[in-house]
C-alpha cells in the first residue's frame, strides 16, 4: 500500500487528491509541523529536506510533489490522468507541471518563507511586492495558456490540473488577486471535484485526531 506523509493545506494535498482521483487505497501519516515532526530524526531519515509530501511505494521513497504526481499517474492510471510518454500532450503536461512548480508557485513560496517558514532574522518583508508582481506575471501567462479550454490539456481533466489548481488556490488564500475570468472559472471547476474534498477531509481528520 502507498504511504503518504503529509500535513493539511500543504503540497501533500496534491498527492492525496490524485490518489483519490485514482481510487487507490493509501495510508496517511500526519507530519505535524507545529510539533516539530518534520525535524525529527525519524522523518529526516526519510526526507532530509524536512518537507512534505513524501511517499513510500514498495521500496521507493520519493519527495517533490510534481515528480510524485507524474510517477503515480504513470504507474496507476490508464492514461486518462497523464498522457502517453513521447506524445504532444505529454510534452504539454510536463510543460505545465514545471510551470506550476517553477513559475506559479515560486513567488507564493517566497511570500510564505518570508512570512513564517524562515527563521525570523532571515525574513525580508520588502520582498513581498516583488513576489506579488511575479505571481501576477505568472497568472497572465497561465491565463493565455488556458485560453477558453476547460482544462490545461483541453477538454479532459488530467493530473496537471491538480498542480495548477492547488497552486492557484494557494494564491487566493494568500490574498493574491486573480482577475482573469477564465482562471477563476477554471479554479472553481477543478477544486469542486469530489476527490479533492475527500482528500482534504482525510488530511484534516488526521490533524484533528
Amino acid at each position: 500500500m502507498i504511504k503518504v506523509y503529509g500535513f493539511p493545506n500543504s503540497r501533500s494535498l496534491r498527492i492525496t487528491w490524485l490518489l483519490e482521483e485514482l481510487g487507490l487505497d493509501y495510508a496517511y501519516q500526519l507530519i505535524d509541523f507545529s510539533k516539530g515532526d518534520n525535524r525529527s530524526p525519524a522523518f529526516l531519515a526519510i526526507n532530509p529536506c524536512g518537507k512534505v509530501p513524501v511517499i513510500e511505494d514498495d521500496a521507493l521513497v520519493m519527495f517533490e510533489s510534481a515528480a510524485i504526481v507524474s510517477y503515480l499517474a504513470d504507474k496507476y492510471s490508464d492514461s486518462t490522468l497523464i498522457p502517453v510518454g513521447g506524445s504532444t500532450q505529454r510534452g504539454l503536461f510536463e510543460q505545465w507541471s514545471y510551470f506550476a512548480a517553477c513559475e506559479l508557485e515560486q513567488p507564493l513560496w517566497t511570500i510564505g518563507k518570508h512570512k513564517f517558514a524562515l527563521p525570523a532574522d532571515q525574513r525580508v518583508k520588502e520582498i513581498f511586492p516583488t513576489a506579488a508582481w511575479e505571481f501576477q506575471k505568472a497568472l497572465a501567462l497561465l491565463s493565455q495558456g488556458l485560453g477558453d479550454q476547460e482544462y490545461m490539456l483541453g477538454d479532459q481533466f488530467s493530473a496537471v490540473d491538480i498542480l495548477i489548481a492547488h497552486t492557484l488556490n494557494w494564491g487566493v488564500k494568500f490574498g493574491q488577486p486573480v482577475e482573469q475570468d477564465n482562471l477563476n472559472a477554471y479554479l472553481k471547476r477543478v477544486i469542486s471535484r469530489p476527490a479533492m474534498a475527500k482528500a482534504l477531509a482525510r488530511e484534516t481528520a488526521a490533524l484533528q485526531g
